[in-house]
């Protein structure tokens, strides 16, 4: 028997339309650190060649940063959260192989008005 978890609202703004903001939580955020591997790196630099999109680091990216937000919202509930307010982004790489990214934001209570 699988129990769905309350959904959680995320949002880039700080007062969500149709929402109250009753009480902040704090900070919360979701930490990636992603490699591609040696077979991406090799197809992605064989694309960069010919120029335009690398459709390789493009997934990379997307995926890398929906888990981030899997993990900001999963910290979101263990402080009992129900929306995440002023959510943003932040990546930087780390060596020359790995990309860290960070969804990060405010951990809040809101309600509908």
């Amino acid at each position: 028997m699988s129990q769905q978890m309350p959904a959680v609202l995320v949002t880039t703004t700080e007062n969500p339309a149709g929402y109250e903001v009753k009480q902040a939580l704090g900070q919360v955020f979701g930490v990636v650190v992603r490699s591609r591997g040696l077979g991406g790196n090799v197809m992605a630099g064989l694309r960069s060649l010919a120029g335009g999109e690398i459709v390789e680091y493009t997934r990379l990216v997307e995926d890398t940063r929906r888990h981030a937000i899997d993990r900001m919202i999963e910290n979101a509930r263990a402080m009992g959260a129900n929306a995440v307010v002023m959510m943003r982004f932040d990546s930087s790489e780390m060596g020359q192989t790995m990309t860290e990214v960070v969804a990060y934001g405010t951990a809040a209570i809101i309600e509908r008005r």
